[in-house]
């Protein structure tokens, strides 16, 4: 599995924070929410990508192995 920085976990966190914020919102409230969602999302991709090159490692594996890493975290009954 790829070593993955906790920066780039923590981005990812934040993205899907801002996603889940979108739940009832309507009109302009949910516009300006997905706006957020919109900019942390891109804030993942371009800190994988960065990353990605660094690394000289796969982009796509990178940024599946991040949001596996957020998924399972979340899905840890234990925190």
């Amino acid at each position: 599995m790829t070593d993955i920085p906790d920066e780039l976990i923590e981005l990812e966190r934040s993205a899907e924070e801002e996603r889940a914020k979108l739940a009832g919102l309507t009109d302009e409230e949910h516009a300006a929410q997905w706006r957020r969602w919109r900019e942390a999302s891109a804030a993942v991709l371009a800190a994988i990508t960065e990353h990605a090159k660094a690394a000289g490692q796969n982009r796509y594996d990178i940024e599946r192995a991040v949001k596996t890493a957020v998924r399972r975290a979340e899905e840890d009954p234990a925190e």
